[in-house]
């Protein structure tokens, strides 16, 4: 016994205990869905009204089909257009149709996903009573690092004394312009005057 089934746009020939993939159904694993017939021929009868009789499926696993790719391209015009495609699927089992049901072990189930573990990191002991060790010279290093700045901060005041001698010829050579310019306005570097002439008693 066997019966066409309408499912997603297309007709189906379906038995009890066949897998068939529909177009995504509404409906949660484990629920059963009606799907309506277009005819079912048992032996030599042929039932075209089949308004009486009904085929249920049991929904096993959603799932997406095979990938489609589609490829746009015109010559000479630099087009082209690639796009995929996936359809959402529904597979489902047919159980009974009519008074015709499944035997209970011939049930497919949903094949459960594998679950992978996730390995926890190993610890190690070792490594970690080393690390302390290997800090105490880095703590020695920035020591020595800040002793030469310090070293340098003390040795630039000392390049800083030649400049001084340097601004102490400058200092004499001011000092000695004032004491030119102060000999030139003294009366010793002028000219002597003529003495008056003395009068003499006769």
């Amino acid at each position: 016994m066997y019966a066409i089934v309408r499912a997603g746009g297309r007709q189906e020939k379906v038995a009890v205990g066949d897998l068939i993939s529909l177009d995504r159904v509404q409906a949660k694993r484990g629920e059963t869905v009606v799907l309506p017939t277009v005819l079912i021929v048992d032996g030599d009868k042929v039932n075209i009204d089949a308004k009486g009789v009904t085929v249920t499926a049991e929904v096993i696993d959603h799932n997406r089909g095979p990938k489609i790719e589609i490829l746009r391209y015109k010559n000479k015009t630099g087009y082209r257009r690639r796009q995929g495609h996936r359809a959402d699927l529904t597979d489902v089992q047919i159980i009974s149709i009519g008074s015709e049901k499944i035997a209970a072990a011939d049930k497919a189930t949903a094949k459960a996903k594998p679950v992978v573990a996730k390995k926890a990191a190993p610890t190690k002991a070792a490594p970690a009573k080393a690390a302390p060790v290997a800090e105490k010279p880095a703590a020695e290093k920035p020591v020595a690092k800040k002793a030469a700045p310090a070293a340098k901060k003390a040795a630039a005041p000392a390049k800083k004394a030649p400049a001084a001698k340097k601004a102490a010829p400058a200092a004499k050579k001011a000092a000695s312009s004032s004491s030119d310019a102060k000999a030139k306005k003294s009366p010793a570097s002028a000219p002597a005057k003529k003495a008056a002439p003395k009068k003499t008693e006769k």
